[in-house]
């Protein structure tokens, strides 16, 4: 065995070296790969999501919002939208000018933080619905993160999607907010005199007059009948 490394040093050296190259040429892409994945899961925990929608207020589904919300983990800054139809009726120029009837719509955001949202106007279906509710709009939004670089997103927005949508009954919420009001103002009415509540007070006087009134009443039940006495004695 000896004998056979010496004759074949050479070749055994050759193959050594070639598998220690492939071996470092493996190792040096996984670790260029997984130095490009930690840049982006960094970039991506620093960087800020623009996002817009459109939603009916719970309570009443014929009011729709615009809302405007950072769903990346960074903040947004300097940022600006436009918002245009493919259509131009009345009904398209109503909602454009209910939308975008907050300020920031048309200066634009200086700062919008992780998780924050805003809502940037309404609009009510009730009415020109059949012009409102076939409109189709475009959101183009520009804005940067807290190292300038600058984002661009666009956003279609078809209202024809809240057709036939309908609701019964009122959101869990609302109702317990409406009971607990109710409550605070029969609470107040209470504290200020306004109304005084109705109770009717069971004291120690009560129960002995109770008691004695069922021992009167057991006495008569238990006590003979006079008239059946004397029948008795009669028989």
């Amino acid at each position: 065995m000896v004998d056979y490394l010496n004759d074949n040093a050479g070749a055994l050296t050759v193959i050594f070296t070639a598998v220690v190259t492939i071996s470092t040429v493996v190792y040096a892409i996984l670790t260029a790969k997984l130095v490009k994945e930690t840049r982006q899961m960094r970039q991506a925990q620093t960087e800020p999501k623009i996002e817009i929608t459109v939603k009916p207020k719970e309570e009443w589904i014929n009011l729709i919002r615009l809302h405007i919300k950072n769903i990346g983990l960074g903040p947004a800054y300097n940022i600006f939208f436009d918002m245009s139809s493919e259509s131009n009726n009345e009904g398209i120029k109503e909602l454009i000018k209910d939308l975008t009837r907050v300020n920031f719509s048309n200066i634009g955001l200086k700062y919008l933080g992780p998780g924050q949202e805003l809502i940037a106007g309404d609009t009510q279906l009730t009415k020109n619905f059949e012009e409102k509710i076939n409109a189709v709009l475009n959101f183009h939004v520009k804005y940067q993160d807290s190292i300038g670089k600058d984002y661009q997103e666009k956003f279609l927005v078809d209202f024809s999607e809240f057709k036939g949508r309908r609701e019964i009954g009122k959101p869990h919420l609302y109702s317990i907010a409406d009971s607990l009001e109710a409550i605070k103002k029969s609470l107040g009415n209470i504290e200020t005199g306004w109304k005084r509540l109705q109770i009717d007070i069971y004291n120690r006087q009560d129960r002995e007059k109770e008691c004695k009134e069922r021992e009167e009443w057991e006495q008569r039940v238990m006590k003979p009948d006079k008239n059946d006495a004397a029948n008795g004695q009669k028989n």
